[in-house]
């Protein structure tokens, strides 16, 4: 029991290290109203966001690769906020200098954050995936997820036939962490869940601070709609296909180098054959 205990403070306290960027992130929403006066909240947001990435990679808490992620990351999620706003689906009411058909660009962030908890969570416990499906059905299941983000206001919204294969392909799926001297594992479906659940969690702080509102809050705030928890579910599968997928290409691709030969002294050659 003392060691369960012991190993999970660990666990809550390495999730706080990989959850850096979105508390970060949250801590400027809080701040932004105290700097209207100099600066719109939304460009501000930028800023901090940019410049937290920035002292991040140089402290080095995120790698090259990682930040190369959380860049992917906020461009797809700025694709897809122009796309949301547009239709109507929520809005973002404050003026701003930054701001693309009515979408801040630093909400492209809000995304990114997700993939830099899973990077550094990958890192920090040091991931392992078994019984991963293949990469065609993975990459093509993510794929339909995404376009179905776009297309559900067009025509029936398909995640939930979509979530019969993501079912089968990763029924197998585990994930394997360490803690400590200890290995933990837990089925990859049953962590999408409860990493959509906790982003659920943060959405309602972050509308509640106006990061952005949906139409049922501009006169009053209230939760999120509960449906909402199966859009974060389907965007982190999402999000975990594509750091799953680069995490497999970067180890094939380190596999596949050769090892490098260790230096040659050749002062210490010289002196032999002297």
């Amino acid at each position: 029991m003392k060691t369960f205990i012991r190993h999970l403070f660990v666990f809550g306290w390495q999730q706080s290290l990989a959850c850096l960027f979105p508390v970060l992130v949250f801590s400027m929403l809080a701040l932004s109203h105290l700097f209207t006066g100099v600066l719109p909240r939304y460009d501000f947001m930028l800023i901090a966001c940019i410049t937290i990435q920035l002292v991040m990679f140089r402290l080095h808490i995120e790698t090259a690769d990682e930040l190369l992620v959380v860049c992917i990351f906020h461009l797809l999620g700025l694709l897809m906020e122009l796309e949301k706003v547009h239709i109507g689906s929520w809005s973002y009411p404050e003026f701003a200098y930054a701001k693309i058909s009515g979408v801040p660009l630093y909400s492209g962030f809000m995304y990114a954050s997700v993939a830099s908890y899973l990077c550094q969570a990958w890192r920090r416990l040091d991931v392992r995936i078994e019984g991963w499906p293949s990469a065609t059905a993975a990459r093509v299941l993510g794929a339909l997820i995404y376009i179905n983000f776009f297309t559900n206001h067009f025509i029936t919204d398909l995640r939930y036939f979509i979530a019969v294969p993501i079912l089968y392909f990763f029924r197998k799926a585990t994930v394997y962490f360490r803690l400590k001297d200890s290995v933990y594992h837990m089925p990859v479906i049953l962590s999408f869940m409860l990493i959509g659940f906790f982003i659920w969690l943060a959405e309602n702080i972050a509308t509640r601070l106006g990061a952005w509102k949906y139409a049922y809050q501009h006169h009053n705030w209230t939760v999120v709609n509960y449906q909402k928890i199966s859009s974060w579910d389907f965007l982190v599968i999402v999000s975990f296909i594509i750091v799953a997928e680069l995490k497999m290409l970067k180890q094939c691709d380190t596999a596949r180098r050769p090892a490098k030969a260790a230096p040659v002294n050749t002062k210490a050659i010289a002196h032999h054959h002297a």
